[in-house]
């Protein structure tokens, strides 16, 4: 991982506190984790009745999503109600098939919201073209939505996947079960909403569930990260989620700037916000999931290095294409936001006018 990710942090021997925290695996008595979780769930386990949920998962159909539901349902014997927010963008059909295959399957009640376009579309430019930010308004919702459900359906406890800042290295990254800072990590924060409105001209009427409950609300619930009670592994999450029917794009697409083909597969425009990741620090999915693959023992870092270099500043043409018709961006407008974007402090040009990072 390179030091221009954000919040992350490296020690004497420069390892970074991804890796540290990974080691850190070994320490743990996982039977005791084991113990809280299943305390947790005896907890609330029938706690509105036998009739009604008794916890909540936040899920997009993925295969994380598959297994948390899985984990919750079928191990856990919990009634989970599931709720999703929608990106509104057009979707492959992998991603079509598991959000519905992940209610199907498990047999679970989905609520999926889907928020005012029109609001949606203008934000969207607005973060894109002054932060390198075009998901702002989708991720918002994905931090806030589930919180604002779980507060009107009375279910406190709130169940998420993994602890991304301890898990990957970032800010906050913290050892804790409680998901209730995850609001503030960064991903669906930082930018006042005065000045969103004032930008866009959206008024706060047109974005319910936008600004995200207060403090005090959010208090009263109980969220939780599942990967502080099992050992998290992308990969063994994803091998579970494929027996119960969750597809990847095998046969369907084949990404340039990505190494896998089962992560955030639902829609090709939403991930012009991932790889945004590059020009602002230097990396994006593919350095993400090396790195991820080498800890578990899948790659060598010499592997690592060499898919890095292949894939990483290469977003595939289908994410831009499919953002641009969105937005109505022609594709010349939408590289020339990107390259007024790009870090000049880690990158400069080629004599062939491609970006390259100095180092």
């Amino acid at each position: 991982m390179p030091s221009t990710r954000p919040g992350i942090t490296f020690d004497e021997r420069g390892v970074c506190s991804a890796c540290r925290s990974y080691e850190h695996r070994a320490t743990v008595d996982w039977n005791a984790r084991w113990k809280e979780f299943e305390a947790i769930c005896d907890k609330y386990r029938g706690v509105n009745g036998s009739n009604n949920y008794d916890c909540m998962i936040a899920v997009s159909g993925g295969k994380d999503s598959h297994f948390q539901v899985w984990l919750m349902k079928e191990v856990m014997h919990m009634n989970p109600l599931l709720v999703s927010a929608a990106d509104n963008m057009p979707m492959t059909e992998a991603g079509k098939h598991n959000i519905k295959n992940i209610s199907e399957t498990f047999g679970c009640d989905l609520i999926i919201m889907n928020p005012n376009i029109q609001a949606q579309k203008k934000i969207m430019k607005y973060t894109f073209e002054k932060y390198g930010k075009p998901t702002y308004f989708v991720d918002r919702y994905i931090y806030t939505f589930p919180l604002w459900m779980a507060l009107r359906f009375n279910t406190s406890l709130l169940v998420y996947g993994e602890n991304v800042g301890w898990e990957y290295g970032g800010a906050d990254g913290i050892e804790t079960y409680s998901a209730r800072d995850q609001i503030f990590n960064g991903v669906g924060s930082g930018i006042p909403d005065e000045e969103i409105i004032e930008a866009t001209g959206i008024g706060k009427k047109d974005l319910n569930f936008f600004v995200p409950p207060t403090k005090e609300q959010i208090e009263t619930l109980d969220p939780i990260y599942i990967s502080y009670f099992t050992q998290w592994n992308s990969f063994k999450n994803y091998e579970i989620a494929k027996k119960f029917g969750f597809h990847d794009l095998t046969h369907e697409w084949n990404r340039t700037h990505h190494i896998e083909q089962f992560d955030q597969i639902d829609s090709p425009a939403y991930l012009v916000h991932s790889w945004m990741k590059y020009p602002k620090f230097g990396h994006q999915a593919a350095t993400d999931y090396a790195s991820r693959m080498i800890r578990y023992g899948l790659l060598t870092r010499e592997e690592g290095f060499k898919l890095i270099e292949e894939h990483d500043g290469n977003l595939d043409p289908r994410c831009v294409r499919e953002f641009c018709e969105f937005l109505g961006y022609s594709e010349r407008e939408f590289w020339e936001i990107v390259d007024k974007l790009y870090n000049r402090d880690i990158f400069e040009k080629n004599t062939y006018g491609k970006w390259v990072l100095k180092k």
